[in-house]
């Protein structure tokens, strides 16, 4: 079955649910009479916001920044290399690259071309998007490519050879589908891919992993692992480290809980004891253990959000004696880690402000140090070490990424043990932060809770009245929402004036599972009643009012902003609404909609419909309701969060006469966009309809 054609169902449910739902064609992704619809809705939406005063220039100047050579380039240590996918005017669909350390500390590093996407894309006639490379250690001679149509998750794998920089003739290769793929060895890797009815779950991700070995047809594979057709996905990791080989196999049953097999040497599964919502990590001889839940192992127990260590032999044979190497308070939360080869470094979210935690084994028992980091922004850590490396002159370095919503992003190299780092690279400066400040303050949710936002504005504001302002929030999947600095929001917004909000509603992860915890299935209300009680705060400090107040979010942002649209739209002047969740009498069958279960509910469950039937947006808009103009964004070759959902909602909107803008961009995924020229069309689109709305109050139709 193909990963973008889910039918709906036997003819006599698919006519019976056409009659409650007449907009059910606009699902069908690639069908003439719909993609009629989209274009028409595309002219009429850009010759709308294109003839704003000032739109080209907004455009220019977005792609200016996306495009800047002054970006920091995001790399990826192998051996003597550090790898990097680079986007900018030359090479819009981008340049696979690599080049040294030594090289990377110049300001003008010697880069070494590897694959050319645009020319790769123009000699084959294909709309090639990267989306990813495995490449086999330690030699690292050898790498699986994925590329993708467009944006879509579904990929096409092909097997590079970096020694000649040229595909492998007969290599591995694997046709467009939402494939798992890694290094068995040099000359197999494992696979789960769409062969045909029973290969993929319901989720449309693969359900068997194969062994597949060089020059064997695919057919021809022994399968080594299944899943369930219900499960979300079949997964393998294998861990090359010298010393500490081993191959997991698992079961991804829902988004959060898994079931996990250690391969043993004569072939056999042996299962690993574990909560199933919590994630289990193998490093060298330890295993790390991520809780989602409150644990007691015995007499010992942990609350949900610490993170654990034991000796990786005990922990596979299921008696191990688990440490705590990370406990939640009330405000602080793991928000990640990384190892080097003798110490777990951690991320800590300190009130939704980076801390990070070095921890290493002393004598049988670890000892902690806190680094000096800059604060209160955004820190990650990535370590540099390449466990392929017996002797790995990185094994302790790691590059400390750092930003916040004034200060642009820096890269510093440094060592785990000291505090002294190298700046690397820093990004330039996009708009004038000196004339801005940021603020941290917390609203009152419907039951109480106590909720933080931050406020990006004008240092020492003294204008008359309130500002257009924008509000931005997800609150879903235990993603959580921190300061970051973007040089399309400062031009776009923040230099003309406007205010920008983040907020940090229940559902994301900003403190801890129980956070997140606390807005799934049946209490997903927590998580607009946070969002709403945001916008109000913002009215009742005098920032802004509501016709000057507008709200954006994508994916479960879109469902979070469509859900707060119609319930309460006298706080709103605007919405912009995108790749979103609408229909959620329908998501679970739609495309990866399976998959998310777990942080909705499930509509064919009575129960569990009722939940979704107290907000779903696509059911609940009515002709009656006075709402805010709003713009919907999508992509056609999104094949994760259906474009149906955008496309049916308005749809409907506009037959019950509301104001509605749409346009869906025929590339670019779930991301919207697949080259920076597309991603600043649609980012003037998107602020253009904002400020329109909310500094010019212009509420007419299009």
């Amino acid at each position: 079955m193909h990963a973008r054609s889910q039918a709906p169902g036997p003819h006599d449910a698919a006519r019976a649910a056409t009659t409650a739902d007449p907009y059910l064609w606009l699902e069908d992704v690639d069908g003439e009479r719909a993609l009629a619809w989209v274009r028409e809705r595309n002219a009429q939406s850009t010759r709308s916001l294109e003839a704003e005063p000032g739109f080209a220039t907004l455009r220019d100047g977005i792609r200016e920044i996306l495009d800047s050579k002054g970006q920091i380039p995001h790399v990826q240590r192998r051996g003597g290399h550090l790898y990097n996918l680079w986007r900018d005017a030359g090479h819009p669909r981008g340049l696979w690259r690599r080049t040294t350390l030594a090289e990377f500390r110049r300001d003008e590093p010697a880069w070494e071309g590897l694959i050319d996407l645009d020319a790769l894309a123009r000699d084959e006639g294909e709309n090639w998007v990267w989306a990813g490379v495995d490449c086999l250690g330690p030699a690292y001679t050898r790498c699986l490519v994925e590329l993708s149509r467009g944006g879509a998750d579904a990929t096409v794998v092909r097997e590079f050879d970096l020694a000649t920089r040229r595909f492998v003739d007969g290599g591995f290769t694997l046709p467009e589908a939402k494939s798992s793929v890694t290094w068995a060895d040099a000359d197999s890797v494992y696979v789960g891919t769409d062969v045909g009815p029973g290969s993929m779950t319901a989720s449309g991700y693969p359900r068997v992993i194969r062994h597949w070995r060089r020059g064997q047809p695919l057919a021809d594979a022994p399968t080594v692992f299944e899943g369930e057709a219900t499960d979300v996905s079949a997964w393998v990791a294998v861990d090359r480290t010298p010393g500490f080989e081993r191959t997991l196999f698992g079961r991804q049953l829902d988004f959060y809980r898994n079931r996990v097999w250690l391969r043993a040497d004569d072939g056999t599964l042996q299962p690993v004891a574990k909560p199933e919502d919590a994630s289990l990590d193998l490093w060298r001889e330890h295993a790390l253990l991520s809780l989602r839940s409150d644990w007691r192992d015995g007499e010992r127990a942990w609350p949900q959000g610490s993170l654990l260590v034991a000796p990786a032999a005990d922990a596979l044979a299921g008696t191990a004696r688990w440490q705590a190497l990370f406990t939640p308070t009330a405000t602080r939360s793991l928000a990640g880690y990384a190892t080097t080869r003798r110490h777990v470094v951690l991320e800590v979210l300190d009130n939704v402000a980076s801390r990070v935690e070095e921890w290493q084994l002393h004598d049988g028992g670890w000892t902690r140090r806190e680094a000096t980091t800059p604060f209160p922004g955004t820190s990650s850590v990535q370590a540099l070490h390449d466990p392929m490396l017996a002797d790995d002159p990185l094994a302790e370095a790691v590059l400390l990424h750092y930003a916040d919503f004034l200060t642009p992003d820096r890269m510093l190299l440094g060592r785990t043990g000291s505090d002294e780092r190298e700046v690397l690279k820093s990004r330039p400066s996009f708009f004038d932060a000196t004339a801005m400040q940021v603020s941290q303050h917390a609203a009152t949710s419907a039951d109480g809770t106590r909720v933080p936002y931050f406020v990006v504005q004008p240092r020492n504001d003294r204008q008359d009245g309130p500002r257009p302002t924008l509000l931005y929030g997800y609150g879903g999947f235990e993603v959580s929402m921190q300061p970051s600095y973007s040089g399309s929001v400062g031009r776009a917004w923040l230099a003309r004036g406007g205010v920008y909000v983040l907020a940090n509603i229940r559902g994301g992860g900003e403190f801890g599972p129980g956070w997140h915890q606390a807005a799934v299935g049946a209490n997903r209300q927590r998580a607009f009643d946070d969002f709403a009680a945001v916008a109000e705060d913002l009215v009742r400090r005098g920032l802004t009012e509501p016709a000057r107040l507008g709200i954006m979010g994508g994916s479960n942002g879109g469902l979070l902003v469509g859900s707060v649209m119609l319930q309460r739209p006298e706080l709103l002047g605007a919405v912009v609404c995108q790749v979103p969740l609408l229909d959620m009498h329908r998501y679970h069958k739609l495309l990866a909609g399976a998959s998310w279960v777990a942080e909705y509910g499930d509509p064919d469950n009575p129960a569990q419909r009722a939940w979704v039937e107290h907000y779903s947006p696509y059911q609940r808009v009515r002709q009656d309701m006075t709402l805010p103009p709003v713009l919907f964004t999508t992509s056609t070759r999104d094949d994760r969060v259906h474009p149906g959902h955008a496309r049916k909602m308005a749809a409907r909107m506009l037959a019950q006469g509301h104001d509605v803008l749409y346009y869906e961009n025929i590339e670019g995924g779930h991301g919207g966009a697949a080259d920076n020229a597309q991603r600043a069309r649609l980012l003037a689109l998107e602020y253009s309809f904002l400020w329109r709305a909310l500094a010019r109050g212009a509420h007419t139709a299009p």
